[in-house]
């Protein structure tokens, strides 16, 4: 039976009371990753600047874990503003040019205002 492993990942303005991301089996499940800069803690202009971010802030987490976008199952995103949804949607979609993984997208009120967009993912390891 396969056992939970936490996967450590060194970015700016991780969340110190969660794990990044953990790995079950081939399952990696990310945490939610803010529009915050991966290398900094400078948070995003705009919507499609704070999508980039976190989207590059999963992107390095699946690559610690050993998979990548391309093995992105499912996708939760978090949204603060409805009228931001067309612009997330073309950033969105330069990580996700084809092959789209499942995704929700849902109007919320995140944790700090100048935050706009917060991406949840649950990815697969290749066999």
């Amino acid at each position: 039976m396969p056992k939970k492993e936490v996967i450590q990942v060194n970015l700016a303005a991780a969340n110190p009371n969660l794990s990044p991301a953990t790995r079950f089996g081939n399952l990696v499940f990310v945490a939610g990753q803010t529009g915050r800069h991966p290398d900094d803690r400078e948070v995003g202009r705009d919507v499609r600047e704070q999508t980039q971010y976190a989207l590059q802030r999963v992107k390095m987490i699946l690559e610690t874990a050993g998979t990548s976008l391309d093995n992105v199952l499912t996708v939760l995103t978090h949204l603060t503003r409805r009228e931001d949804l067309a612009a997330y949607n073309e950033e969105y979609a330069k990580f996700f040019p084809t092959n789209k993984p499942a995704r929700t997208t849902v109007e919320v009120m995140l944790n700090a205002p100048e935050l706009v967009v917060e991406i949840t993912v649950t990815a697969c390891i290749p066999d």
